[in-house]
């Protein structure tokens, strides 16, 4: 064979060989029972003050779990107030990327192809659409939000027919939508036969360790599990679809498929998980894109599910790093916002990473509404206050100064801003976003 011929060979089996030795380089814990072995945040080089810094600002943010894994082994977990690792906690929109999972392997065992019209498997009728508009949505319309139903219906969850109205054609536009989300379920179950809890017991409970329950919550299903069942999620999409040498999922076109821009419209979103990495994002209830990374404090190639109220799962395959936070609302924050704090203070935890010399005062600082209409409030707490504020786009550009709060917003477009707050001692940055 001819040294050309035999150099994709060659390159094919050593990326093989590396993905071998990457999966056995992960731990995975036992399916039942509590053991899961730990790494010593001493071998990362990690400080214990700056490790209390960061369990501070889960606890001022109402966290309610943490857990950070390094490959596949415990790092940090913290458990705020009464919450313990035996409570279980509701998922929210972080549900959604589960449920594109479990799209995935309904598809890998035959029962749906998401290529199909979703009436195929919901029925003539589900929405209000000619038929014709109707069946130009498929089951990866649902998948990657562009379904083309309008999303600004007075519910927004409501999956009835009457509710489900044309905007655009399907592929047209992207829009997080959850009706047409929910709806997914019923895909599953329809062409499974099974209902959705069963599906996830057979399918991944016994086989990972995977334990919760979907709930019926008005229109919408909520996930619920204990805080480690969404680490072992994490855990399992960090090696691909495998539970240690066991495939769960085998279709690794579908897979790459999920965690990869699933459109263009909006290239931080696959199905139903958020990216990033990609050179502009859109984010709920908006038509903007926003320039830049989704999270720009994460590593390129993170991936998360995001929920309602800072429910995150984080995965980092370059890092073989996940991390899990369930809690209350962290306050005014935006939720992919606060996720990328989070971060912020994951970075600073080496002890080779020196403390900035101007104080962190971000928790101090109070921005509301989020997003922002025509004036945007600030609160600053202890004995700091503000000497002069900076408004900037996110290229850098000094749009507003000025001294006092309320700010006036009305002549500034909408999009994604930074503002720059001088305080008596220290300043302090955060993005925010104008309506």
């Amino acid at each position: 064979m001819k040294t050309k011929q035999l150099l994709p060979i060659l390159l094919l089996l050593a990326f093989l060989s590396i993905q071998v030795i990457k999966a056995q380089e992960l731990y995975f814990p036992p399916t039942t029972g509590n053991e899961w072995a730990t790494l010593s945040p001493d071998s990362l080089n990690w400080c214990p003050e700056k490790i209390n810094a960061l369990y501070n600002y889960l606890e001022e943010k109402n966290s309610k779990a943490f857990i950070l894994l390094k490959d596949g082994k415990i790092v940090l977990e913290k458990y705020f107030g009464t919450f313990t690792a035996d409570s279980s906690w509701y998922w929210a929109s972080a549900g959604k990327s589960l449920t594109g999972f479990l799209v995935g392997i309904a598809q890998q065992e035959g029962f749906l192809d998401i290529n199909d019209a979703s009436s195929v498997y919901l029925g003539e009728g589900w929405t209000s659409l000619t038929s014709e508009k109707e069946n130009l949505i498929s089951v990866r319309h649902q998948l990657s939000m562009n379904s083309g139903l309008d999303d600004l219906v007075p519910v927004r969850d409501c999956t009835l027919p009457e509710c489900l109205i044309y905007k655009t054609d399907a592929g047209q536009r992207w829009a997080y939508h959850n009706a047409p989300y929910t709806l997914l379920d019923q895909v599953i179950e329809n062409s499974t036969q099974r209902n959705l809890n069963q599906y996830i017991f057979q399918k991944l409970t016994q086989s990972t360790g995977i334990a919760g329950l979907y709930i019926k919550l008005d229109y919408n299903n909520v996930f619920f599990s204990k805080a480690r069942s969404m680490a072992r999620f994490g855990l399992l999409m960090l090696n691909k679809g495998r539970w240690d040498s066991t495939p769960i999922m085998t279709d690794s076109v579908y897979f790459d498929d999920m965690t990869n821009s699933s459109q263009e419209l909006n290239p931080a979103y696959g199905y139903l998980w958020w990216l990033n990495g990609k050179s502009f994002y859109k984010v709920p209830q908006l038509q903007i894109n926003f320039p830049g990374f989704l999270s720009p404090n994460a590593p390129e190639d993170m991936y998360a599910a995001l929920g309602k109220n800072g429910q995150f799962l984080n995965v980092v395959p370059s890092r073989n790093l996940v991390f899990v936070r369930m809690g209350n609302s962290p306050g005014d924050d935006v939720p992919f916002l606060y996720n990328d704090s989070i971060w912020q203070h994951i970075n600073e935890l080496d002890c080779a990473v020196s403390i900035k010399d101007s104080k962190n005062f971000e928790n101090n600082l109070k921005l509301y509404p989020q997003p922002a209409l025509d004036m945007l409030n600030l609160e600053l707490s202890g004995n700091n206050p503000m000497k002069s504020y900076e408004i900037l786009d996110i290229k850098g550009r000094i749009l507003l100064s000025g001294t006092q709060a309320p700010i006036d917003l009305r002549l500034i477009p909408s999009g994604m801003y930074i503002i720059d707050i001088q305080l008596s001692e220290g300043n302090v940055r955060k993005r925010w976003i104008k309506q």
